[in-house]
């Protein structure tokens, strides 16, 4: 199992019940290569007998995209827990948002002085 799945495992652990998260959310959480995608192949593969709640990821704008025989038991055990569903979507009062970290924030990437150049009007000279 790779590490970056074990992270996403673990966070998905702490999703409380009765809330939901997206594939995207979890992947931007532990900076996942691949997005919302990768998270969702590596939920697919959860591992049995971890106890981890896979039913409380969803896509985004809550969309249950899960195919039967699991879709049926995904809406069941959200309904347990109280989570209202519409039409195979999750309402969204439901919605956790995964925490940030101050740490592990990551920043946004710094301009180029000539790109500031550029939008300032004024050019450098290379000499």
């Amino acid at each position: 199992m790779d590490a970056a799945w074990k992270r996403l495992y673990a966070l998905v652990k702490r999703i409380p019940k009765g809330r939901v998260t997206t594939y995207g959310q979890l992947a931007l959480a532990v900076r996942l290569p691949g997005g919302a995608r990768a998270a969702g192949r590596a939920m697919a593969a959860c591992p049995r007998g971890q106890a981890i709640p896979w039913h409380r990821v969803v896509a985004a704008g809550g969309r249950m995209v899960i195919r039967e025989p699991f879709a049926s038991l995904q809406r069941r055990l959200l309904e347990s827990e109280g989570v209202r569903i519409v039409e195979r979507r999750v309402s969204a009062e439901h919605a956790w948002a995964p925490p940030r970290s101050a740490s592990k924030r990551q920043r946004a990437p710094r301009k180029s002085k000539l790109r500031q150049a550029k939008r300032s009007g004024r050019r450098k000279r290379r000499s």
